[in-house]
């Protein structure tokens, strides 16, 4: 998916740089598959510096395109990192508590998966074994994901050998408690957001935008999550749309 994105950008002019995180895909890092919005948010800044120190790269002029839940990293990094001077959100997951409890079972819910992520960190401290369960499951309840995605199981979408589908359970706090929606207010570069009222929680991008500051726009098309993903008519169309607010505020 990143890759995509990065080829599309490059074809309108960009210099664009992909990369996976931190223990995840070709890059190192251990654990593996921890989804820690902290070390994400990191890795971001780092690419940064790379991109800045790049003889390709005009370091005044660098913009972040972000895709799904990669959206509330990068607004993290985006609230300290006075090097990136705009935002393009895709299909962007931001939650926070309340959207949280809608969607992980309300409080109990919540506060069950709170408590296996404590349990399998203080395992993993004491041993250095790290408990897994599936990433995206449509028949075990106990994945990140349990519901049927045809994009994680598809060979020919998202199911490719790279794809470990496994989540680690210690992840489960900060995942939980990370509050993408209330780091709008802090950020201070023109952002724009492309979504749909049939993607991931549209009421959570709903509600970054209401509190964004500076400049802003947010664009509600069609399609599903993972149509932003892989779908060359969603994609081609956000790519458009994130390519003009990139140009006009980096040209």
């Amino acid at each position: 998916m990143a890759d995509r994105y990065a080829r599309l950008l490059a074809a309108q002019g960009f210099a664009a740089l992909s990369f996976d995180f931190t223990g995840f895909g070709e890059s190192g890092g251990e654990p593996r598959d921890v989804e820690s919005p902290a070390l994400k948010a990191r890795d971001i800044g780092h690419a940064v510096t790379f991109l800045t120190e790049h003889p390709a790269v005009d370091p005044a002029r660098i913009g972040a395109l972000a895709i799904c839940a990669s959206a509330g990293y990068t607004a993290l990094n985006a609230v300290d990192d006075e090097r990136v001077r705009c935002l393009a959100l895709i299909a962007p997951w931001l939650h926070d508590a309340a959207l949280v409890r809608e969607m992980y079972g309300g409080e109990n819910g919540v506060l069950e998966r709170v408590d296996a992520g404590d349990a399998a960190r203080r395992r993993y401290d004491q041993t250095g074994i790290v408990d897994y369960v599936p990433a995206q499951s449509a028949t075990d309840p106990a994945a990140a994901m349990p519901m049927a995605i045809d994009f994680y199981e598809n060979a020919d979408r998202g199911a490719i050998p790279a794809w470990t589908n496994r989540f680690a359970v210690m992840a489960w706090p900060e995942w939980l408690n990370f509050d993408a929606v209330s780091l709008a207010c802090r950020v201070r570069i023109p952002t724009l957001i492309v979504h749909s009222e049939d993607a991931a929680i549209p009421d959570g991008a709903r509600r970054f935008h209401a509190a964004l500051t500076a400049e802003k726009a947010i664009a509600w098309t069609s399609g599903t999550q993972f149509d932003f993903y892989d779908q060359p008519a969603r994609v081609s169309d956000a790519i458009d749309r994130a390519g003009g607010h990139l140009s006009r505020y980096l040209r």
